[in-house]
């Protein structure tokens, strides 16, 4: 019999459709259009290793501008753990990546495989889920598509670590999804989009200025949820965005560990009260 043959190559549509279809049966809740965005941020970043025709795993290797890069689906298919496919489309993916400062938010009882690819811990990112309570649209938030997009983009990179033009492009009017911006003094002082998932709704990111402002926008983003459950990706070194979550209602159920390889990007702690999203960054 001859041997079998491991292919890696950049995903199709169809790859991306089912790697979100393998994230979803392992309990990450995908948005309902999150492919659209994913894939703008960068096209070739997503890879996928097919055994003899077969897809047997996934890996996201986004790589954005300024040398930072951020890795997500890292998921083997069932009938093909535990048999070094994975570890081969890891070995790619890095590769990808080559140079790059690389992100990821991983389970917690992976870090120590990390770690030994020179991953080092930042924090615990912490998703808080349920119904939110007293959800409302305050006076003076606008709707996220009347910020010009440069502007939301010189906002945008004081919380994350690169800029991302071509992904924000598409997630600030993503498909089943709603975003809020808040000015102060015509400056804008936080923003936040909250799509349709799974289950429920996922709030991702929520930046702002102050807790005041982060408290108006998370109103106004748990509104468009009505009585459905509400996820929120938490940072748990900002003290404030975890008081946040929990004053309105939402329990934690499920953690992440955020670590990087290579120098921990500088990004404004304080003001990030939601991660945008596990995959992506």
């Amino acid at each position: 019999m001859p041997a079998s043959t491991l292919a890696i190559s950049v995903m199709s549509p169809a790859d991306l459709d089912r790697a979100i279809d393998w994230a979803a049966d392992e309990g990450w809740n995908p948005g309902l259009a999150d492919a659209l965005a994913f894939r703008a941020a960068d096209p070739t970043g997503f890879l996928v290793a097919r055994l003899d025709g077969q897809p047997a795993a996934s890996i996201s290797v986004v790589r954005y501008a300024g040398d930072f890069g951020f890795l997500g689906f890292y998921i083997a298919a069932p009938g093909f753990r535990g048999q070094g496919h994975g570890l081969a489309l890891w070995r790619a993916g890095m590769g990808y990546l080559s140079g790059a400062v690389v992100g990821l938010d991983g389970v917690p009882a992976q870090q120590a495989n990390y770690a030994r690819s020179g991953f080092v811990l930042a924090c615990r990112n912490i998703r808080f889920g349920g119904v939110a309570t007293a959800g409302r649209i305050e006076s003076g938030l606008l709707p996220l598509g009347e910020v010009p997009l440069d502007r939301l983009l010189a906002y945008d990179r004081r919380f994350f670590p690169a800029a991302r033009r071509a992904f924000l492009a598409v997630w600030a009017g993503l498909p089943h999804s709603h975003g809020y911006a808040a000015l102060r003094d015509g400056s804008l002082s936080g923003y936040g989009v909250v799509r349709r998932c799974r289950i429920g709704w996922k709030i991702g990111p929520l930046f702002a200025d102050d807790a005041d402002t982060a408290e108006s926008l998370f109103r106004a983003l748990a509104a468009q949820a009505g009585e459905g459950p509400v996820f929120f990706d938490v940072p748990e070194n900002n003290p404030d965005a975890v008081a946040l979550a929990e004053r309105h209602g939402l329990a934690a159920c499920f953690e992440t560990a955020r670590m990087y390889r290579g120098p921990a990007p500088l990004v404004d702690l304080a003001g990030t009260y939601g991660v945008t999203t596990f995959e992506l960054g």
